[in-house]
């Protein structure tokens, strides 16, 4: 039962013996047995117009954090065992920080959280950790040459368990994007889904069967550094002609030169929506480049939504239309055949908070 509350969040007394296949009486029982122990708690609702008992996990059960560290921010989250957030922050990165450093710092903000929540270490029962790049899943290391400097070669599980004496689980950011929007955004109800995470660079987490799929060595779902254009221009893990180097942040600045003081991803998209041309054009330019990665996604693994996020999709249709459109001109499906594309729902926070899902995936609660 605890299982179902873990992966669906606060279910009705009736829910969760439709999900379980207990009957009424029995999941009664067990709800006050575990209330009774300080596991769950109950609340009245309406479900359909009807009074009903909603069930969740006590906060006596203990909390989870959520850390992700991208190649210019780090965010930390405290939530609780339904998931919900409970306190946040985040900075922003130099663009070659080095790992003791943001863990020291990740460290600072998760214990400023905790006291303003008035709790502590003791009572965490999990770290989750997202990382923007590519980890070897044998080691627990950042696996990709280049793409986030100063983290090569550290074990990061281990550095961040000696801190803060917790069990820590390590994973590409862009998995645990997929897993939070699979739970609780965009993606909720759906059991196969490709996430887009576009801004900096261009990751992907895809999945299948409602499991992320990381693949043999861990590093699944690296869309960014798929060759799109053979000799095209050099990308930050050394290939060259890269998604990532054509339709990622830094390829679109540099596409629009110095044009009216835009430095960051952020600018573009505000330009964009205020009805600027040239950073419109270059939206549309990288959501076709986008577009076509995506559908031969679509066609090697046959998802059931896309789910778009990241700095970049805060434009909005001017980015997600012309990857809609480049991706229906790729997929070899039709009609209601193809994948639906739309936004993320869950905003900047998306890794930290699917790396706060894990932590409490991997939690074991008595039943």
């Amino acid at each position: 039962m605890t299982a179902a509350i873990k992966k669906q969040g606060s279910l009705t007394q009736v829910e969760l013996a439709a999900v379980t296949g207990l009957s009424a009486a029995s999941v009664s029982n067990i709800v006050k047995e575990l209330a009774a122990a300080g596991i769950l708690r109950t609340a009245p609702s309406i479900r359909s117009g009807r009074r009903a008992t909603l069930v969740s996990f006590a906060r006596a059960v203990g909390l989870v954090a959520g850390i992700h560290v991208a190649a210019r921010h780090l965010r930390v989250l405290v939530a609780d065992i339904n998931g919900t957030v409970l306190g946040e922050n985040h900075m922003p990165l130099a663009r070659d920080h080095r790992a003791d450093n943001e863990l020291d710092r990740a460290s600072l903000l998760l214990s400023d959280i905790l006291t303003n929540l008035e709790s502590g270490m003791d009572e965490l029962r999990g770290v989750g950790i997202a990382v923007s790049a590519p980890i070897d899943r044998a080691s627990g290391r950042v696996a990709g040459r280049g793409i986030l400097r100063g983290w090569t070669g550290v074990d990061i599980v281990e550095v961040v368990h000696r801190r803060l004496r917790q069990p820590v689980f390590l994973d590409n950011a862009s998995n645990l994007a997929a897993l939070a929007e699979t739970r609780l955004g965009a993606g909720r109800g759906k059991q196969n889904i490709v996430y887009l995470d576009v801004g900096e660079g261009v990751g992907s987490g895809l999945v299948l069967d409602g499991r992320v799929l990381r693949g043999h060595n861990g590093t699944a779902g690296e869309l960014g550094h798929t060759v799109i254009i053979e000799d095209g221009p050099l990308c930050r893990c050394g290939n060259r002609g890269c998604l990532e180097a054509i339709a990622g942040g830094p390829a679109i600045l540099e596409r629009l030169g110095d044009a009216g003081g835009i430095t960051k991803v952020s600018d573009v998209v505000l330009r964009a929506m205020a009805n600027d041309g040239d950073c419109i054009r270059a939206l549309a330019d990288a959501g076709r480049h986008i577009g076509l990665a995506a559908g031969n996604l679509c066609n090697l693994f046959d998802p059931e939504r896309i789910v778009v996020g990241g700095d970049l999709a805060r434009a909005g249709e001017l980015l997600l239309g012309p990857i809609r459109l480049a991706m229906e001109n790729t997929v070899i499906v039709e009609g209601d055949a193809v994948p639906d594309v739309v936004q993320g729902q869950l905003g900047p926070g998306v890794s930290a908070r699917g790396a706060a899902v894990r932590a409490i995936d991997e939690m074991n609660v008595r039943d």
